[in-house]
């Protein structure tokens, strides 16, 4: 087992150690290189302000971390918001990014001190105005996600651009502060043009609302987007980053509002390496082409994103030699239970029942994921190395 050279110096051992003292599968995570991701985001955009989705790793040591290097956080529950505060972070610092909320949650976020909302349908806003009076709301714009990106975010979320200037329209009369605008190109986006089309989108709608109802919006929320090390070929974080800017700076000039990212699996991703156990090795018939390779960890228990072979971990293994491919799936009596089947992964021949493999990049929307007490598997559990 060789660990990606992103992670800190001597990881390899105390993986190791991890793997000798703790029953598989687990996540463990160097959060020193959630530190090293999070001064990237902060040279690669110095004006923006960053606000983590705790989503895509709500442990508790990445939430003190990040709390304690001055991020901000996009929330999306009662429960997050819960956690994020028990780290002392001020409710200025924290956004609720969900759309879809209960009047209850948005009660208890203005209790708690927050202040921002995101909206994408008048029914929300006018609870916000109900149970929030005063905020400020940014509206969430769709975007073409699916497009350049493995893992889709359209349309779900969002409302047309018609739309969001009647919304605004909506928010300042309903005597809320319609503040800003939001999108999202969709998770692990490769294709970097797609920010360009949606900040034009943005561009037109700030225009409209100046021009035609004298609203003068203050904020661009360019939700996250940024990818992790799978292995799809991506770009330097540096180059999304020199591109986006010279994007905003082509549509905004230097009168740029505040920018807010909400990066999640560009920040967490590559931190982590789930460690499994083989549970079974078989193949289909005596002439068969391929093994069927069967782990511990699986769609429900932290890998869903392989769903569609959506997203592709590199994988490593304790032993090494010729190689063939294989089909890997899961350990749960649910036939959707299989990871990579048309993707060809090439593993050793030498590897056996009992040998462990490692699912590197895996730090994002695994243990969040992960499923209480399907086929009574207890959820993915995590450890720092």
């Amino acid at each position: 087992m060789i660990l990606p050279q992103h992670f800190s110096e001597g990881a390899e051992a105390r993986l190791s150690a991890l793997a000798d003292k703790y029953p598989t599968p687990f996540l463990a995570l160097d959060l020193s290189v959630i530190q090293e991701r999070y001064g990237e985001l902060e040279s690669g955009f110095p004006l923006a302000d960053i606000f983590y989705a705790v989503k895509a790793n709500p442990a508790d040591k990445v939430i003190e971390l990040l709390a304690e290097a001055g991020s901000s956080f996009d929330i999306a529950s009662p429960q997050e918001l819960d956690k994020v505060l028990k780290y002392g972070v001020e409710p200025e610092r924290m956004s609720y990014g969900n759309t879809i909320k209960k009047c209850s949650a948005i009660k208890y976020f203005f209790e708690k001190g927050v202040r921002l909302f995101a909206t994408d349908s008048e029914a929300d806003l006018k609870n916000i105005a109900e149970y929030a009076p005063g905020s400020d709301v940014y509206i969430r714009v769709l975007t073409d996600g699916s497009e350049g990106a493995d893992w889709p975010l359209s349309r779900k979320f969002g409302c047309n651009p018609e739309m969001a200037i009647e919304l605004a329209v909506l928010a300042r009369d309903l005597g809320l502060n319609p503040y800003g605008v939001s999108f999202h190109v969709g998770s692990q986006q490769r294709d970097i043009d797609v920010w360009d089309g949606a900040i034009a989108k943005v561009k037109v709608i700030y225009e409209r609302l100046q021009e035609e109802y004298g609203i003068r919006l203050e904020m661009i929320n360019m939700g996250g987007g940024f990818p992790a090390m799978y292995l799809q070929k991506t770009n330097e974080f540096s180059t999304y980053a020199q591109e986006i800017s010279r994007f905003l700076k082509e549509d905004f000039g230097e009168d740029l509002p505040r920018i807010i990212l909400e990066p999640g699996r560009s920040l967490v991703g590559d931190a982590g390496v789930i460690v499994s156990e083989i549970v079974l090795i078989s193949r289909k018939s005596s002439t068969a082409l391929e093994r069927w390779v069967y782990t511990d960890v699986g769609m429900f228990n932290g890998l869903i994103e392989t769903l569609g072979e959506a997203i592709k971990y590199p994988i490593g293994t304790s032993k090494s030699g010729p190689e063939e491919e294989v089909i890997l799936a899961g350990p749960t009596c649910d036939s959707l239970d299989i990871m990579y089947e048309q993707h060809k992964y090439e593993l050793p021949l030498a590897l056996e029942i009992g040998d462990y493999i490692y699912w590197y990049s895996t730090g994002a929307y695994t243990t969040s994921y992960s499923s209480i007490e399907f086929n009574g598997f207890p959820p993915l559990e995590y450890h720092i190395l």
